[in-house]
């Protein structure tokens, strides 16, 4: 047996211009010429892997739909409009994330809405969960591959409006998307053109006749004392804001702030699809440092049970309509 050479611990880290990572070490244990390698899987991009879990969810249901459902958090009864619907777990779909988060079942929900064909994501990805941002917006180009073109998205956050209360339900007209200020876009990388522009334009991200008829079914429903309309911010996560960046955001004129769903309507844009996006206020931000609240997700779950109800008959109402607002 060859004598082991006692050289101190090594590591190389080595990133490739295909994102690879690669690491060699080599410890005192590992005789010279033997280092030990260790590489990550190279990671397939979204454009690649969309086409092969189109495919694959197209095989195992006859739904073809033509509007997608994104749940948030505690949100998740809003699957439950759905009619005949066929269930597939997360776990079982080909290089298809995972959730993680409480409040997110980890499912897609096939069938019908208002006689409409729909998909809703009984859960989402975050940034925080560890996923690239590629990763956490997969599902949109998925979508776009089996027809959708319509994408409503809902989500839990927290009010920077004084004018707000929890509980109230804000329709996004616009928002601020701090990663990608930072340079963390979803469209970051070579474009692929079959999906869309290389520059796509945000001016119009949120659909203004979908806005505008939210606003009538919620007056129609009796909503309007709580259904507002406002600037959506998202972070990071997952700790929640500071007080400091809580006065920050609203000197920016921020309503509400949450960690999810711009990444998701950034790529849905890019492909093409209208969105339309709803905000559960379901705590408000502490911006005085004599204040003894402190913001929890349990907060958070508690208020989507409260307002699910509402929730479901006003995104079930705009969805029997959308064919009024095509389009074309």
């Amino acid at each position: 047996m060859p004598a082991l050479c006692p050289v101190s611990p090594v590591v190389v880290v080595l990133l490739t211009g295909t994102g690879t990572l690669t690491e060699t070490r080599r410890t005192r244990s590992t005789p010279p010429g033997r280092g030990l390698l260790l590489r990550a899987a190279a990671p397939t991009s979204a454009s690649e892997t969309a086409p092969t879990i189109s495919d694959w969810l197209l095989a195992h249901t006859e739904v073809r739909p033509l509007v997608a459902i994104v749940c948030g958090s505690g949100l998740g009864k809003l699957a439950e409009m759905i009619k005949d619907p066929v269930i597939l777990k997360y776990k079982d779909i080909p290089n298809f994330p995972q959730s993680t988060v409480q409040g997110h079942a980890g499912q897609l929900v096939f069938g019908t809405l208002q006689g409409k064909h729909c998909v809703c994501m009984q859960g989402r990805f975050h940034l925080y969960e560890g996923y690239s941002i590629q990763k956490i917006t997969l599902p949109m180009r998925v979508f776009k591959l089996m027809g959708v073109h319509t994408v409503i998205l809902t989500n839990a956050a927290g009010s920077l409006n004084p004018g707000y209360r929890v509980g109230d339900i804000m329709v996004i007209k616009d928002h601020i998307n701090m990663p990608g200020l930072a340079g963390n876009n979803p469209l970051v990388g070579p474009n692929d053109d079959r999906f869309g522009t290389r520059f796509p334009c945000m001016s119009d991200a949120y659909d203004r006749k979908l806005r505008q008829l939210a606003q009538e079914v919620g007056a129609e429903l009796g909503f309007s004392d709580f259904l507002k309309e406002g600037v959506y911010f998202v972070l990071g996560g997952p700790s929640f804001e500071t007080i400091a960046e809580c006065r920050m955001l609203h000197m920016l004129g921020v309503d509400a702030v949450g960690m999810s769903t711009v990444h998701e309507v950034i790529v849905a844009r890019h492909c093409g699809m209208r969105c339309f996006a709803l905000s559960l206020i379901s705590n408000e931000a502490v911006m005085e440092y004599t204040s003894q609240e402190k913001a929890n997700h349990e907060e958070v779950l508690e208020t989507g049970r409260v307002r699910a109800g509402q929730m479901e008959e006003l995104v079930s109402t705009i969805v029997s309509r959308l064919e009024e607002y095509s389009a074309c």
